[in-house]
Protein backbone atom coordinates (compact mmCIF):
# COMPACT_ATOMS: atom_id res chain seq x y z
CA UNK A 1 0.00 0.00 0.00
CA UNK A 2 1.84 3.19 -1.00
CA UNK A 3 1.25 6.72 -1.63
CA UNK A 4 0.59 8.22 -5.60
CA UNK A 5 2.53 11.43 -5.98
CA UNK A 6 2.23 13.78 -8.74
CA UNK A 7 4.35 17.45 -9.13
CA UNK A 8 3.75 19.40 -12.25
CA UNK A 9 6.27 21.20 -14.57
CA UNK A 10 7.19 24.51 -12.15
CA UNK A 11 7.58 21.70 -8.98
CA UNK A 12 10.43 20.71 -10.99
CA UNK A 13 11.10 23.61 -13.35
CA UNK A 14 14.38 24.33 -12.14
CA UNK A 15 17.49 22.24 -10.15
CA UNK A 16 16.38 24.22 -6.37
CA UNK A 17 12.53 22.93 -7.30
CA UNK A 18 13.98 19.19 -8.36
CA UNK A 19 15.86 19.08 -4.98
CA UNK A 20 12.60 20.29 -2.82
CA UNK A 21 10.43 18.04 -4.53
CA UNK A 22 13.22 14.93 -3.99
CA UNK A 23 13.17 16.10 -0.02
CA UNK A 24 9.08 15.81 -0.22
CA UNK A 25 9.48 12.23 -1.95
CA UNK A 26 11.53 11.01 0.58
CA UNK A 27 10.08 12.11 3.85
CA UNK A 28 8.50 9.55 4.52
CA UNK A 29 8.70 5.79 5.54
CA UNK A 30 6.39 4.00 3.23
CA UNK A 31 7.15 3.60 -0.11
CA UNK A 32 5.93 5.98 -2.59
CA UNK A 33 5.22 6.48 -6.38
CA UNK A 34 5.99 9.80 -8.21
CA UNK A 35 4.61 10.85 -11.70
CA UNK A 36 6.73 13.66 -13.13
CA UNK A 37 5.39 16.48 -15.71
CA UNK A 38 8.61 17.66 -18.23
CA UNK A 39 10.13 20.75 -16.74
CA UNK A 40 8.49 23.66 -17.28
CA UNK A 41 9.16 25.70 -20.52
CA UNK A 42 9.72 22.29 -22.21
CA UNK A 43 7.18 21.18 -23.45
CA UNK A 44 6.38 24.45 -25.45
CA UNK A 45 9.93 24.05 -26.33
CA UNK A 46 9.71 20.63 -27.92
CA UNK A 47 6.40 21.90 -29.55
CA UNK A 48 8.01 24.19 -31.33
CA UNK A 49 10.71 21.86 -32.44
CA UNK A 50 8.01 20.37 -34.22
CA UNK A 51 6.30 23.56 -35.49
CA UNK A 52 9.55 24.20 -37.44
CA UNK A 53 9.68 20.63 -38.78
CA UNK A 54 6.25 20.54 -40.36
CA UNK A 55 7.19 24.08 -42.04
CA UNK A 56 10.67 22.04 -43.46
CA UNK A 57 12.71 24.72 -41.60
CA UNK A 58 15.67 22.59 -39.60
CA UNK A 59 17.65 25.28 -39.25
CA UNK A 60 14.77 26.93 -37.07
CA UNK A 61 14.17 23.44 -35.37
CA UNK A 62 18.00 23.12 -34.38
CA UNK A 63 18.16 26.52 -33.25
CA UNK A 64 15.63 25.62 -30.26
CA UNK A 65 17.14 22.16 -29.71
CA UNK A 66 20.94 23.96 -28.92
CA UNK A 67 19.41 26.79 -26.87
CA UNK A 68 17.36 24.10 -25.30
CA UNK A 69 20.54 21.86 -24.72
CA UNK A 70 22.05 24.62 -23.01
CA UNK A 71 19.48 25.14 -20.20
CA UNK A 72 19.49 21.02 -19.66
CA UNK A 73 23.17 21.33 -18.90
CA UNK A 74 23.47 24.11 -16.98
CA UNK A 75 20.64 22.41 -14.74
CA UNK A 76 23.06 19.19 -14.56
CA UNK A 77 25.77 21.61 -12.96
CA UNK A 78 23.80 22.80 -10.30
CA UNK A 79 21.59 19.85 -9.60
CA UNK A 80 24.26 17.18 -9.12
CA UNK A 81 27.12 17.46 -6.57
CA UNK A 82 29.22 14.26 -8.23
CA UNK A 83 31.52 13.95 -11.41
CA UNK A 84 29.70 10.31 -11.74
CA UNK A 85 26.47 11.15 -12.05
CA UNK A 86 27.53 14.83 -13.77
CA UNK A 87 29.08 12.69 -16.62
CA UNK A 88 25.90 9.90 -16.69
CA UNK A 89 23.34 12.40 -17.29
CA UNK A 90 25.06 14.46 -19.42
CA UNK A 91 25.88 11.39 -21.70
CA UNK A 92 22.05 10.58 -21.37
CA UNK A 93 20.80 14.18 -22.30
CA UNK A 94 23.14 14.73 -25.31
CA UNK A 95 21.85 11.25 -26.25
CA UNK A 96 18.38 12.85 -25.91
CA UNK A 97 19.16 15.94 -27.74
CA UNK A 98 20.64 14.16 -30.62
CA UNK A 99 17.63 11.92 -31.02
CA UNK A 100 15.74 15.20 -31.65
CA UNK A 101 18.14 16.55 -34.03
CA UNK A 102 17.90 13.32 -35.91
CA UNK A 103 14.27 14.24 -36.95
CA UNK A 104 14.87 17.34 -39.06
CA UNK A 105 16.81 14.81 -41.46
CA UNK A 106 13.62 12.76 -42.19
CA UNK A 107 9.45 13.00 -43.52
CA UNK A 108 7.65 14.74 -40.64
CA UNK A 109 4.49 13.91 -39.17
CA UNK A 110 2.02 13.64 -36.06
CA UNK A 111 3.49 10.52 -35.14
CA UNK A 112 6.55 11.94 -35.20
CA UNK A 113 5.23 15.49 -33.03
CA UNK A 114 4.17 13.02 -30.54
CA UNK A 115 7.81 10.99 -30.02
CA UNK A 116 9.04 14.72 -29.78
CA UNK A 117 7.01 15.92 -27.08
CA UNK A 118 7.07 13.02 -24.78
CA UNK A 119 10.70 13.90 -24.46
CA UNK A 120 9.92 16.18 -21.98
CA UNK A 121 8.83 13.59 -19.37
CA UNK A 122 11.72 11.33 -20.36
CA UNK A 123 14.73 13.96 -19.43
CA UNK A 124 12.38 15.01 -16.26
CA UNK A 125 12.41 11.58 -14.74
CA UNK A 126 15.40 10.34 -15.74
CA UNK A 127 17.15 13.82 -13.92
CA UNK A 128 15.51 13.19 -10.59
CA UNK A 129 15.82 9.33 -10.84
CA UNK A 130 19.65 10.04 -10.95
CA UNK A 131 19.91 12.58 -8.27
CA UNK A 132 18.03 10.39 -5.59
CA UNK A 133 19.98 7.94 -6.31
CA UNK A 134 23.38 10.61 -5.88
CA UNK A 135 21.40 11.06 -2.76
CA UNK A 136 21.48 7.12 -1.61
CA UNK A 137 18.18 6.84 -2.25
CA UNK A 138 16.70 3.57 -3.32
CA UNK A 139 14.84 4.83 -6.32
CA UNK A 140 14.04 2.86 -9.69
CA UNK A 141 12.77 4.49 -13.07
CA UNK A 142 9.81 2.60 -14.85
CA UNK A 143 8.96 3.54 -18.25
CA UNK A 144 5.28 5.08 -18.34
CA UNK A 145 5.23 3.76 -22.26
CA UNK A 146 5.69 -0.13 -20.99
CA UNK A 147 2.34 -0.12 -19.04
CA UNK A 148 0.34 3.23 -19.99
CA UNK A 149 -1.47 2.37 -23.05
CA UNK A 150 -4.96 3.97 -24.26
CA UNK A 151 -7.39 1.20 -26.57
CA UNK A 152 -8.98 1.81 -30.08
CA UNK A 153 -10.95 4.54 -28.39
CA UNK A 154 -8.17 6.98 -27.30
CA UNK A 155 -9.51 5.99 -23.31
CA UNK A 156 -7.23 4.43 -20.99
CA UNK A 157 -7.24 0.52 -21.31
CA UNK A 158 -7.38 0.12 -17.35
CA UNK A 159 -7.01 -3.97 -17.25
CA UNK A 160 -4.21 -3.35 -19.35
CA UNK A 161 -2.40 -0.76 -17.37
CA UNK A 162 -2.69 -2.76 -14.06
CA UNK A 163 -1.59 -6.50 -16.07
CA UNK A 164 1.93 -4.38 -16.64
CA UNK A 165 2.10 -1.90 -13.99
CA UNK A 166 1.47 -4.42 -11.32
CA UNK A 167 4.62 -7.11 -13.17
CA UNK A 168 6.45 -4.20 -13.54
CA UNK A 169 5.79 -3.20 -9.27
CA UNK A 170 6.90 -7.72 -9.18
CA UNK A 171 9.95 -7.34 -10.97
CA UNK A 172 11.41 -4.19 -8.91
CA UNK A 173 10.18 -5.39 -5.28
CA UNK A 174 11.94 -3.23 -2.64
CA UNK A 175 12.30 0.10 -3.84
CA UNK A 176 11.72 3.18 -1.67
CA UNK A 177 10.95 5.22 -4.41
CA UNK A 178 9.56 4.42 -7.77
CA UNK A 179 9.23 7.22 -10.34
CA UNK A 180 7.35 7.41 -14.16
CA UNK A 181 6.67 9.79 -16.61
CA UNK A 182 3.30 11.69 -16.35
CA UNK A 183 0.79 12.53 -20.00
CA UNK A 184 2.67 10.31 -21.98
CA UNK A 185 1.44 6.36 -23.23
CA UNK A 186 1.54 4.57 -25.96
CA UNK A 187 -1.91 4.04 -28.47
CA UNK A 188 -3.85 0.84 -29.12
CA UNK A 189 -1.22 0.46 -31.84
CA UNK A 190 1.66 0.48 -30.31
CA UNK A 191 3.08 4.11 -30.92
CA UNK A 192 4.02 6.79 -28.80
CA UNK A 193 0.96 9.24 -27.86
CA UNK A 194 -0.46 10.86 -25.13
CA UNK A 195 -2.97 11.24 -22.21
CA UNK A 196 -4.40 14.76 -23.86
CA UNK A 197 -6.81 15.73 -20.86
CA UNK A 198 -5.16 16.36 -17.30
CA UNK A 199 -1.83 14.76 -18.78
CA UNK A 200 0.21 13.62 -15.99
CA UNK A 201 -2.99 14.56 -13.07
CA UNK A 202 -4.54 11.63 -15.60
CA UNK A 203 -1.59 9.14 -15.26
CA UNK A 204 -1.33 9.38 -11.78
CA UNK A 205 -5.00 8.84 -11.12
CA UNK A 206 -4.68 5.82 -13.45
CA UNK A 207 -1.60 4.37 -11.34
CA UNK A 208 -3.42 4.83 -8.51
CA UNK A 209 -6.17 2.94 -9.58
CA UNK A 210 -4.09 0.29 -11.11
CA UNK A 211 -2.07 0.02 -7.54
CA UNK A 212 -5.07 0.60 -5.29
CA UNK A 213 -2.99 3.14 -3.57
CA UNK A 214 -3.53 4.73 -0.21
CA UNK A 215 -4.30 8.20 -1.42
CA UNK A 216 -3.48 10.39 -4.66
CA UNK A 217 -1.52 13.80 -4.24
CA UNK A 218 -1.36 16.05 -6.89
CA UNK A 219 1.23 18.71 -5.34
CA UNK A 220 0.72 21.95 -7.49
CA UNK A 221 2.00 25.44 -6.20
CA UNK A 222 -0.74 26.66 -4.62
CA UNK A 223 -2.87 26.05 -1.44
CA UNK A 224 -5.52 23.45 -2.57
CA UNK A 225 -9.12 23.75 -4.44
CA UNK A 226 -10.36 27.70 -3.46
CA UNK A 227 -13.82 28.89 -2.67
CA UNK A 228 -13.62 31.45 -5.60
CA UNK A 229 -10.61 32.73 -8.13
CA UNK A 230 -7.91 34.10 -5.69
CA UNK A 231 -6.76 36.47 -8.70
CA UNK A 232 -10.15 37.86 -9.18
CA UNK A 233 -11.90 38.09 -6.05
CA UNK A 234 -11.27 39.53 -2.21
CA UNK A 235 -10.83 36.99 0.27
CA UNK A 236 -10.98 33.71 -0.70
CA UNK A 237 -9.97 30.28 1.52
CA UNK A 238 -9.06 27.08 0.65
CA UNK A 239 -11.25 24.50 0.52
CA UNK A 240 -10.86 21.18 2.45
CA UNK A 241 -13.11 19.00 1.59
CA UNK A 242 -14.87 18.23 -1.89
CA UNK A 243 -16.95 15.20 -3.37
CA UNK A 244 -15.55 14.08 -6.23
CA UNK A 245 -18.78 15.41 -8.47
CA UNK A 246 -17.91 18.88 -7.06
CA UNK A 247 -14.05 18.91 -7.82
CA UNK A 248 -15.23 17.60 -11.40
CA UNK A 249 -17.37 20.46 -11.80
CA UNK A 250 -15.47 23.23 -10.58
CA UNK A 251 -12.41 21.72 -12.82
CA UNK A 252 -14.93 21.98 -15.58
CA UNK A 253 -16.19 25.00 -14.71
CA UNK A 254 -12.54 27.45 -14.68
CA UNK A 255 -10.72 25.71 -11.27
CA UNK A 256 -7.57 25.03 -13.69
CA UNK A 257 -5.48 23.12 -10.13
CA UNK A 258 -7.48 20.16 -11.73
CA UNK A 259 -8.85 18.60 -15.37
CA UNK A 260 -12.62 17.29 -14.99
CA UNK A 261 -11.61 13.66 -16.63
CA UNK A 262 -8.56 12.90 -14.23
CA UNK A 263 -10.29 12.11 -11.27
CA UNK A 264 -12.40 9.85 -12.77
CA UNK A 265 -10.53 6.68 -12.29
CA UNK A 266 -9.70 7.46 -8.60
CA UNK A 267 -13.51 8.02 -7.94
CA UNK A 268 -14.37 4.57 -9.13
CA UNK A 269 -11.72 2.92 -7.24
CA UNK A 270 -12.43 5.09 -4.28
CA UNK A 271 -9.63 6.53 -3.81
CA UNK A 272 -9.09 10.54 -2.19
CA UNK A 273 -7.30 12.67 -4.34
CA UNK A 274 -5.47 15.20 -2.14
CA UNK A 275 -4.75 18.27 -3.87
CA UNK A 276 -0.88 19.88 -1.96
CA UNK A 277 1.00 22.66 -2.08
CA UNK A 278 4.98 22.25 -2.72
CA UNK A 279 5.78 25.82 -1.35
CA UNK A 280 4.30 24.68 1.92
CA UNK A 281 4.28 21.00 2.01
CA UNK A 282 2.54 21.18 5.68
CA UNK A 283 -0.49 22.65 4.40
CA UNK A 284 -3.77 20.54 4.62
CA UNK A 285 -4.39 21.09 0.86
CA UNK A 286 -8.06 19.88 -0.35
CA UNK A 287 -9.19 16.44 0.15
CA UNK A 288 -11.64 15.06 -3.15
CA UNK A 289 -13.29 11.69 -2.03
CA UNK A 290 -16.99 10.20 -2.12
CA UNK A 291 -18.19 11.85 0.96
CA UNK A 292 -21.24 14.02 0.47
CA UNK A 293 -21.32 16.92 3.07
CA UNK A 294 -24.35 18.15 3.41
CA UNK A 295 -25.97 21.57 3.41
CA UNK A 296 -23.16 23.28 2.38
CA UNK A 297 -22.41 25.42 -0.58
CA UNK A 298 -18.65 24.49 -1.43
CA UNK A 299 -17.09 26.99 -3.76
CA UNK A 300 -17.70 29.46 -7.23
CA UNK A 301 -15.72 28.81 -10.39
CA UNK A 302 -15.98 30.99 -13.79
CA UNK A 303 -14.96 29.51 -17.70
CA UNK A 304 -14.13 32.44 -19.58
CA UNK A 305 -14.33 33.12 -23.55
CA UNK A 306 -18.30 31.30 -23.55
CA UNK A 307 -20.70 32.26 -26.67
CA UNK A 308 -24.16 32.03 -26.25
CA UNK A 309 -26.46 30.72 -29.01
CA UNK A 310 -29.94 30.95 -29.40
CA UNK A 311 -32.50 29.32 -31.85
CA UNK A 312 -36.04 30.58 -31.97
CA UNK A 313 -38.58 28.90 -33.72
CA UNK A 314 -42.25 28.68 -34.07
CA UNK A 315 -42.17 25.30 -35.54
CA UNK A 316 -40.62 24.03 -32.66
CA UNK A 317 -43.51 22.85 -30.32
CA UNK A 318 -45.33 20.74 -33.69
CA UNK A 319 -41.27 19.42 -34.43
CA UNK A 320 -40.61 16.19 -32.19
CA UNK A 321 -37.30 16.26 -34.11
CA UNK A 322 -36.20 19.87 -33.52
CA UNK A 323 -33.72 19.44 -30.32
CA UNK A 324 -32.13 16.57 -32.08
CA UNK A 325 -31.36 18.59 -35.53
CA UNK A 326 -29.75 21.12 -33.38
CA UNK A 327 -27.59 18.55 -31.12
CA UNK A 328 -26.63 17.17 -34.83
CA UNK A 329 -25.23 20.28 -35.88
CA UNK A 330 -22.84 20.83 -32.95
CA UNK A 331 -21.64 17.26 -32.99
CA UNK A 332 -20.80 17.77 -36.71
CA UNK A 333 -18.61 20.02 -36.09
CA UNK A 334 -16.99 18.15 -32.76
CA UNK A 335 -18.18 21.34 -30.29
CA UNK A 336 -19.89 20.84 -27.22
CA UNK A 337 -22.42 22.79 -25.24
CA UNK A 338 -21.76 23.67 -21.93
CA UNK A 339 -25.46 24.86 -20.69
CA UNK A 340 -28.98 24.64 -22.62
CA UNK A 341 -31.91 26.11 -21.72
CA UNK A 342 -35.32 25.77 -23.40
CA UNK A 343 -38.58 26.96 -23.77
CA UNK A 344 -41.64 26.22 -26.16
CA UNK A 345 -40.20 28.41 -28.88
CA UNK A 346 -36.65 28.59 -28.32
CA UNK A 347 -33.68 26.97 -27.32
CA UNK A 348 -30.21 28.44 -25.74
CA UNK A 349 -26.86 26.85 -25.64
CA UNK A 350 -23.31 28.29 -24.98
CA UNK A 351 -19.77 26.83 -25.88
CA UNK A 352 -16.25 27.35 -25.16
CA UNK A 353 -14.63 26.44 -28.71
CA UNK A 354 -15.95 29.01 -31.21
CA UNK A 355 -13.71 27.51 -33.91
CA UNK A 356 -16.49 26.19 -35.96
CA UNK A 357 -19.10 29.19 -34.99
CA UNK A 358 -19.63 30.63 -38.32
CA UNK A 359 -20.55 27.52 -39.88
CA UNK A 360 -22.72 26.38 -36.59
CA UNK A 361 -24.67 29.27 -37.14
CA UNK A 362 -24.83 28.82 -40.91
CA UNK A 363 -26.77 25.17 -40.40
CA UNK A 364 -29.05 26.62 -37.52
CA UNK A 365 -30.27 29.26 -39.58
CA UNK A 366 -31.72 26.28 -41.76
CA UNK A 367 -34.37 26.06 -38.65
CA UNK A 368 -35.11 28.96 -36.86
CA UNK A 369 -33.87 33.04 -36.11
CA UNK A 370 -30.11 32.51 -34.48
CA UNK A 371 -29.02 35.35 -32.19
CA UNK A 372 -25.19 35.13 -31.28
CA UNK A 373 -23.49 36.46 -27.66
CA UNK A 374 -19.73 36.79 -27.35
CA UNK A 375 -17.60 37.32 -24.16
CA UNK A 376 -19.70 35.40 -22.44
CA UNK A 377 -18.67 33.61 -19.10
CA UNK A 378 -20.57 31.18 -16.81
CA UNK A 379 -20.20 31.95 -12.75
CA UNK A 380 -20.72 27.62 -11.11
CA UNK A 381 -21.96 27.70 -7.99
CA UNK A 382 -20.90 24.30 -6.32
CA UNK A 383 -22.06 22.22 -3.36
CA UNK A 384 -24.89 20.51 -1.93
CA UNK A 385 -27.57 21.17 -3.91
CA UNK A 386 -29.95 18.91 -4.04
CA UNK A 387 -33.59 20.48 -5.04
CA UNK A 388 -34.75 19.04 -1.18
CA UNK A 389 -32.50 21.85 0.17
CA UNK A 390 -35.25 24.63 0.61
CA UNK A 391 -33.80 27.64 -0.35
CA UNK A 392 -29.91 27.06 -1.10
CA UNK A 393 -30.67 27.90 -4.98
CA UNK A 394 -31.99 31.54 -3.30
CA UNK A 395 -28.76 31.97 -1.80
CA UNK A 396 -27.08 31.85 -5.54
CA UNK A 397 -29.33 34.40 -6.80
CA UNK A 398 -29.78 36.68 -4.24
CA UNK A 399 -26.27 37.11 -4.84
CA UNK A 400 -26.52 37.72 -8.54
CA UNK A 401 -29.97 40.05 -7.65
CA UNK A 402 -27.82 43.13 -9.29
CA UNK A 403 -26.30 41.91 -12.48
CA UNK A 404 -28.08 40.99 -15.74
CA UNK A 405 -28.03 37.11 -15.94
CA UNK A 406 -28.57 35.75 -19.49
CA UNK A 407 -29.44 31.83 -18.89
CA UNK A 408 -29.39 30.07 -15.61
CA UNK A 409 -29.03 26.23 -15.15
CA UNK A 410 -30.30 24.34 -12.70
CA UNK A 411 -31.02 20.61 -12.10
CA UNK A 412 -28.98 18.66 -14.33
CA UNK A 413 -26.83 17.86 -11.23
CA UNK A 414 -27.26 17.70 -7.05
CA UNK A 415 -23.80 20.21 -7.41
CA UNK A 416 -24.12 22.83 -9.65
CA UNK A 417 -26.30 26.35 -10.41
CA UNK A 418 -24.84 27.98 -13.37
CA UNK A 419 -25.21 31.71 -14.50
CA UNK A 420 -24.37 32.97 -17.92
CA UNK A 421 -23.16 36.48 -17.82
CA UNK A 422 -21.38 39.25 -19.64
CA UNK A 423 -17.50 38.89 -19.35
CA UNK A 424 -17.36 42.35 -18.23
CA UNK A 425 -19.31 41.11 -15.22
CA UNK A 426 -17.71 38.33 -14.06
CA UNK A 427 -15.81 39.77 -11.07
CA UNK A 428 -18.70 41.48 -9.66
CA UNK A 429 -20.73 38.44 -10.12
CA UNK A 430 -17.80 36.58 -8.21
CA UNK A 431 -17.29 39.19 -5.09
CA UNK A 432 -21.11 39.19 -4.67
CA UNK A 433 -21.11 35.50 -4.72
CA UNK A 434 -18.31 35.42 -1.93
CA UNK A 435 -19.67 37.95 0.22
CA UNK A 436 -23.20 36.56 -0.11
CA UNK A 437 -22.07 32.94 0.52
CA UNK A 438 -18.82 32.76 2.24
CA UNK A 439 -17.78 35.79 3.76
CA UNK A 440 -21.17 36.50 5.95
CA UNK A 441 -21.29 33.62 8.01
CA UNK A 442 -22.14 30.66 5.50
CA UNK A 443 -18.89 28.95 5.64
CA UNK A 444 -17.34 26.64 3.60
CA UNK A 445 -15.62 23.41 5.18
Amino acid sequence: MMNVMKFGGTSVGSPERMKHVASLITNGKEPVFVVLSAMSGTTNALVEISDYLYKKNPDGANEVINRLEKVYMKHVDQLFSTTQWKDETRAFLQDEFEYLRSFTKDLFTSFEEKSIVAQGEIMSTNMMANYLKEQGHKAVLLSALDFMRTDKNGEPDAAYIREKLGKQMEQNEGYQVYITQGFICRNAYGEIDNLLRGGSDYTASLVGAALNAVEIQIWTDIDGMHNNDPRVVDKTDAVRQLHFEEAAELAYFGAKILHPTCVQPAKYAGIPVRLLNTLDPTAPGTIINNDVVTGKIKAVAAKDNIVAIKIKSSRMLLATGFLRKVFEIFESYQTAIDMIATSEVGVSMSIDNATHLNDIVAELKKYGTVTVDKDMCIICVVGDLDWSNVGFETLATDAMKNIPVRMISYGGSNYNISFLVKESDKKRALQSLSDTLFNKGFTTD
